[in-house]
């Protein structure tokens, strides 16, 4: 009678190329989790460093809005002129296509308008905030309404002034860029806009 089944020998070779090919497929497959997993955690070390950085430039808004509200040095109040040793413009900057005014890009063209020397250090040496203060006008001087940016507040009163019309009161808008550097050139930019009655 003749053996119908395959010999071990056979069997063996069979077997293990198989496992060879399912070896490598499962080696592919552990490579390409662990790229992933290194890409995941790169991107939210980046966006977590982002974060900071726009955290600590919250300072410089901080301090101008502390300036404006006390009249402190070096604007000392005075609004109706450009003073380059606050980073103050009376008059609002050209901006690129994000809306960040140019001079925040450029340091050179940033020394005609403002001062290096009011840069403020970040909680790490190598963290430097710089900002720029411009009233959104289209000229310098007493702030008019056709000139400059208003702001309308809600009329004030109670039900007495219901059916009469009280003209809210106005305030020239301004606007305060920052920009922080960080490490390895890292750069985040933060803007916002306020009101100080004139």
């Amino acid at each position: 009678m003749m053996n119908r089944f395959a010999s071990p020998a056979r069997q063996k070779g069979v077997v293990l190329i198989f496992s060879l090919i399912v070896l490598l497929i499962l080696a592919i497959g552990a490579v390409a989790v662990m790229r992933s997993v290194d890409s995941s955690l790169l991107s939210s070390g980046n966006l977590a460093f982002h974060r900071d950085l726009a955290n600590q430039g919250e300072q410089a808004v901080a301090n101008v809005l502390t300036q404006f509200k006390t009249n402190a040095p070096p604007l000392n109040g005075i609004t109706t002129t450009s003073l380059a040793g606050a980073n103050y413009s009376s008059s609002a900057l050209p901006t690129n296509a994000q809306g960040v005014p140019n001079v925040l890009l450029d340091d050179t063209a940033f020394a005609a308008v403002g001062s290096a020397a009011n840069d403020i250090v970040g909680a790490t040496p190598d963290v430097i905030i710089r900002y720029i203060i411009d009233r959104l006008c289209t000229n310098t001087g007493v702030a008019s309404s056709p000139n400059c940016v208003q702001s309308t507040g809600l009329p004030t009163g109670g039900t007495a002034n219901r059916n009469t019309a009280v003209a809210p009161p106005s305030a020239t808008v301004y606007r305060v860029s920052v920009r922080i550097k960080g490490p390895r050139s890292t750069q985040a930019f933060l803007q916002t806009t306020f009101t100080k009655p004139d």
